[in-house]
């Protein structure tokens, strides 16, 4: 699982502070990290140079599942880590429940080679 972080200009995106979210990351998607190719984190100040105010840290993190679309997800937070924090735990129940949908209908599909036949018949029949 590839993790990439991106900051605006008003976050010092120092090493530190990559090492926090990449580890916050990794230990809260690990369970899903067989299924996710890449994850995209982006940190941003709301306000900006403006006054510092309640919940203007966003945090938006995107991760890509093989053969799938991208999921993505926001969080606001008083600081970068309360933002980081629950974004990651918002993107792990969405994957979670993205992933039981999947092996649900998985389950309910019918045979393949069955469908397959059936359109090879028609097609016959159509075309015959």
């Amino acid at each position: 699982m590839e993790i990439k972080i991106y900051t605006d200009h008003n976050i010092d995106g120092h090493e530190g502070l990559i090492a926090d979210v990449t580890e916050v990351v990794e230990d809260t998607l690990s369970h899903f990290s067989g299924h996710i190719t890449h994850v995209e984190v982006h940190l941003s100040d709301v306000n900006g140079d403006k006054k510092s105010g309640h919940d203007d840290m966003r945090c938006m993190m995107e991760a890509r599942l093989e053969g799938r679309h991208a999921i993505a997800v926001t969080h606001q937070a008083t600081t970068i880590d309360q933002a980081v924090d629950g974004a990651a735990d918002k993107l792990a129940n969405l994957i979670e429940g993205a992933l039981e949908r999947q092996h649900d209908l998985e389950l309910r599909r019918t045979d393949p080679a069955v469908y397959e036949a059936n359109f090879q018949s028609r097609h016959e029949a159509r075309y015959s």
